[in-house]
Parts: structure tokens; C-alpha cells; sequence
């Protein structure tokens, strides 16, 4: 039988939008605190970059805390797919 995870020093990361929306992460609280902005490194398309998110709303879920991130585009890598390629 395994042991179910820490999670008082734990929360859950929502991106809410971005190139993340939809997914999630779990993340260490640093000091009993959430991250005001965090990043995370992802391939699209094959392309690694960089994207940033900011804190929003946070909730609690089965006693896990849940925060909400939103996704911050001027700091982040852009996103090009084909079809930005595309000639008119």
C-alpha cells in the first residue's frame, strides 16, 4: 500500500489560460506561501519555450489547495504555429 502525497506543503497549479490552459501542476508552498508568478517551460509544436503566469482566485478542494494561474503573454516566449507561417 502506498502512501498518499504531503499535501499541507503542496498546492495545485490551474493554468487557466495560454498555452496551458487546461492543464495542471503540483507545485511546494516556499514559506507557507503560493507563487505570485511562476514559469514553466513547454514544446509546442516541437518549439521549447518559456511562458509566465500570475496568481488568481486560490480554493481549497478535498483539503488540497487549488490556485488559478493566468497566462502572462508580453513576458513570455511567443507562440508561433504553421499557420502564422502561412503566406497570404
Amino acid at each position: 500500500m502506498s502512501t498518499p502525497p504531503r499535501v499541507e506543503n503542496e498546492y495545485i497549479v490551474e493554468y487557466v489560460d495560454g498555452p496551458l490552459a487546461g492543464t495542471t501542476d503540483r507545485r511546494l508552498l516556499i514559506n507557507g506561501s503560493v507563487d505570485e508568478r511562476i514559469g514553466s517551460v513547454a514544446a509546442i509544436e516541437g518549439l521549447e519555450s518559456l511562458f509566465w503566469y500570475v496568481k488568481g482566485a486560490e480554493r481549497l478542494v478535498n483539503s488540497e489547495k487549488y490556485v488559478a494561474y493566468h497566462f502572462d503573454a508580453p513576458d513570455s516566449d511567443p507562440v508561433e504555429t504553421d499557420k502564422d507561417h502561412e503566406s497570404l
